[in-house]
């Protein structure tokens, strides 16, 4: 019998080091770094790095919700980046980079929006990640994938 597993989009700034985090989490099926969240179909790295297609750079990752919760990512997803910082992340700038939770169903929703509002009354400052409806995901370019793996120095 085939294990029914979830899935869950984040935006956290480069996608490089995200993947390296979420890879790490047992229960994380498969990653793979691509974008979402913009108007243009098949974009290219090229294309999103101009800002003018809205994508943000993100990570869709396949879970096994026996082995790790939506919860227990959102927790990981709030600890590798700042998100505080609107349009970037550390040196990287733009609506690329922005912090976002692209939720796939109504419970995922509920989930982020509570989890978001925790962190706020925790840390006492406004978060700036969107909680947005997942819309199309186009994978990235072969090279950016487990990018970390090739250049560990760069993550």
């Amino acid at each position: 019998m085939k294990t029914k597993t979830g899935k869950a989009t984040f935006a956290a700034g480069c996608f490089w080091g995200v993947q390296a985090a979420f890879d790490e989490v047992k229960g994380v099926v498969s990653t793979t770094v691509g974008y979402t969240g913009g108007h243009a179909k098949n974009p290219t790295y090229k294309d999103v790095c101009t800002g003018a297609t809205n994508h943000a750079e993100a990570i869709e990752i396949i879970f096994d919700p026996k082995k790790v919760s939506f919860e227990k990512l959102l927790e990981l997803f709030w600890k590798i980046h700042d998100p505080t910082q609107v349009n970037r992340q550390g040196p990287d700038v733009g609506s690329q980079y922005r912090s976002a939770v692209f939720y796939h169903d109504e419970e995922q929703k509920k989930i982020a929006e509570k989890s978001k509002q925790t962190l706020e009354n925790t840390i006492m400052k406004k978060v700036a990640t969107e909680i947005t409806k997942a819309s199309a995901f186009y994978p990235a370019e072969a090279y950016h994938q487990k990018y970390y793996l090739t250049h560990p120095n760069v993550c």
